[in-house]
């Protein structure tokens, strides 16, 4: 069992910290999936305000569910459809304040308000993204975007 001191202060200290316990976690581990699950449990335990964590791969041409904190999730989503679509088809960062506003959103759970969706990306191919969801609307901010941006991109060297 894993033990890590994730600071509660300033955004900054806690993605610094979060980012530290990914690379300790998935530094010896060559297994794809136990990476992507330890690391939504990680985000799911320190990151506050959310109702979901997890990923979606990319399996022949379309987003499949990967490991997650949170409810039952949507299984398939096609690239270019909702939140986590978008984020895959355009290799952007989806910063979404009010969900509801978003075109095409793929209400997976209800209760999600706000979301954050990062493309993971390792030698120029997208292999999935991960998708954060808040009930709280405007939930997730630049900062926020930054710091999984960092998580993400170390998570993809260690996917491949």
């Amino acid at each position: 069992m894993h033990h890590f001191t994730i600071a509660a202060g300033l955004k900054a200290e806690l993605y610094r910290d979060l980012l530290a316990a990914l690379d300790a976690l998935t530094a010896d581990e060559p297994d794809a999936i136990a990476n992507m699950a330890n690391a939504a449990a990680l985000v799911w335990q320190y990151l506050p305000d959310l109702n979901w964590a997890g990923f979606y791969r990319l399996v022949e041409g379309e987003l499949v569910l990967g490991p997650f904190q949170g409810k039952p999730a949507c299984i398939r989503i096609p690239l270019g459809k909702g939140v986590c679509g978008t984020a895959a088809a355009t290799r952007r960062t989806q910063l979404v304040a009010d969900v509801h506003a978003f075109p095409g959103h793929i209400a997976c759970d209800v209760a999600s308000r706000s979301e954050l969706v990062v493309p993971l990306i390792a030698g120029g191919t997208v292999l999935g993204v991960l998708d954060l969801d808040s009930p709280l609307p405007g939930r997730f901010d630049a900062e926020d975007a930054a710091g999984c941006e960092a998580l993400a991109a170390l998570l993809a060297r260690r996917l491949t």
